[in-house]
């Protein structure tokens, strides 16, 4: 069984962008561009099938797997009863996308507890809520344009974090982006890098507390900010209308000041 574990999107020529300048300018910049985006939760088989179509693009032109006649990648996690698939659209057209499952003693099925089991058991044993972002593609061209959709993305860990009062969310990276993620998300190295199954380079473990990080996250980056009511349009199944939902834009322009046009 294949698992994801590099968390920089795949497809893309480059790694994260820095955060560069001043912290309102950033946010300011993150903000106008989670206004434009339009996050789905992959329930139809249309859109499941064209978020496999766009992974297949993106490792195929990494070299990462080997070619196949449906021209999609998928694997069993995918269907996963505590899994969240995601797509992340800008002008209706699909810029990228990301994994997340929801893991808990009760259920304790994600990818990188195949690999990480001795350090992310015991975790799961003593009651502890783990969210495990996976499968983090990116549209080439639209990352190209969009530098700021690697921290849009991830938001959704935080949301997820938030809504099912998460005690960790893990970040599986290459050891190269260690780096990125203990500057961007205070996340800290907890194993050194281990081979993936099919993957070529092997693959660390980070991690981050939410309960004691969240403060300290939404003060670096107000854009993670959500509601009630857009935590409950990602996560829960069946159980509200359109009419009742506030757009992540609608989030966006309230906790984040946008430029006037």
């Amino acid at each position: 069984m294949q698992v994801e574990g590099d968390m920089v999107p795949k497809g893309t020529r480059s790694t994260f962008p820095d955060n560069v300048g001043s912290k309102d300018s950033f946010s300011d910049r993150i903000a106008q561009l989670l206004a434009r985006i339009d996050c789905r939760r992959a329930d139809s088989g249309e859109q499941r099938e064209a978020i496999f179509r766009l992974r297949y693009q993106a490792y195929m032109r990494e070299g990462a797997i080997s070619p196949n006649s449906a021209r999609a990648f998928s694997d069993p996690y995918d269907e996963s009863e505590n899994g969240y698939l995601f797509g992340l659209y800008i002008d209706d057209e699909l810029a990228g996308s990301i994994r997340l499952h929801v893991a808990s003693k009760e259920r304790p099925e994600f990818p990188s507890l195949e690999v990480f089991s001795d350090i992310l058991q015991p975790e799961l044993d003593t009651g502890k809520v783990i969210i495990d972002p996976t499968r983090f593609v990116a549209d080439e061209n639209l990352a190209q344009r969009h530098r700021g959709l690697p921290y849009v993305t991830l938001r959704l860990s935080a949301l997820a974090a938030e809504h099912f009062r998460a005690d960790y969310i893990l970040a599986p990276v290459r050891a190269q982006h260690q780096a990125f993620y203990r500057r961007a998300f205070n996340q800290r190295l907890i194993c050194e890098p281990r081979p993936y199954p099919q993957l070529t380079k092997p693959i660390c473990l980070m991690m981050i507390h939410y309960p004691t990080s969240v403060d300290q996250l939404r003060r670096q980056y107000p854009f993670v900010r959500s509601t009630f009511f857009e935590r409950r349009k990602m996560f829960e199944r069946n159980t509200l209308t359109p009419g009742s939902l506030q757009s992540a834009s609608a989030v966006a322009k309230k906790h984040v000041r946008l430029p006037e046009e």
